[in-house]
């Protein structure tokens, strides 16, 4: 299976569909975003209504989808990609 990317706003992002066979629509989509400074995000799935989809191309897509969006969110309002890392004592 390939695996769709995209270089959108300097970032690179792709999909990172995983199958869950025996249901009607067994892929849940989710994506990859790797900043210009080279850090890559953990896995970021789609919303929980919008998660599974019946075919393989269009999770990918709708990954790719949100990818953007999380992309444009982050540029324009401000909403980090990453965790903050826990606080150390």
């Amino acid at each position: 299976m390939t695996t769709m990317q995209c270089t959108y706003r300097d970032h690179i992002i792709a999909a990172d569909v995983v199958e869950h066979p025996g249901i009607p629509t067994p892929w849940a989509g989710g994506c990859h975003i790797t900043t210009p400074d080279g850090r890559t995000t953990r896995r970021l799935p789609l919303p929980l209504d919008q998660a599974f989809l019946a075919e393989l191309e269009s999770a990918q897509r709708a990954s790719i989808a949100h990818g953007k969006w999380l992309v444009d969110q982050c540029l324009d309002q401000g909403v980090a990609l990453f965790d903050k890392p826990a606080a150390t004592a």
